[in-house]
């Protein structure tokens, strides 16, 4: 299997504004303080009926801490980028790894599956 893997972190939640935990007197606007991402692999050595290569995914959400905005990034920014490796540091690579490996399990039981399920006739 050779599995390539895309990260989807496009959606966020933002506070209109924020005021700095650390510091009161910095107010910052449209800070991003929660992640929706999908990591998403790819597997080009088996393909689908179709003919399609197999896919699987998972997702969730990471808050990010929004308690000091000494690094603040404005919100235009942001690139795809930076957020993934936010997205990536909030999970660790232990959970980035763990990630893959679900990943991985899900697109093995796709190309060799262990169960099936089947409808009894009447």
């Amino acid at each position: 299997m050779a599995i390539s893997y895309t990260w989807d972190v496009n959606t966020v939640d933002t506070y209109p504004s924020h005021t700095d935990e650390q510091s009161p007197s910095n107010t910052e606007s449209d800070v991003i303080y929660n992640v929706h991402w999908r990591l998403i692999g790819e597997d080009d050595a088996n393909n689908d009926a179709e003919g399609n290569p197999q896919k699987g995914s998972v997702y969730g959400v990471v808050s990010l801490d929004v308690s000091d905005l000494s690094s603040f990034t404005a919100f235009d920014s942001v690139t795809a980028s930076t957020v993934q490796g936010w997205v990536e540091s909030a999970l660790g690579s232990d959970g980035v790894t763990s990630l893959k490996a679900n990943i991985d399990a899900q697109i093995s039981e796709a190309v060799t599956p262990t169960t099936e399920t089947k409808t009894i006739g009447s």
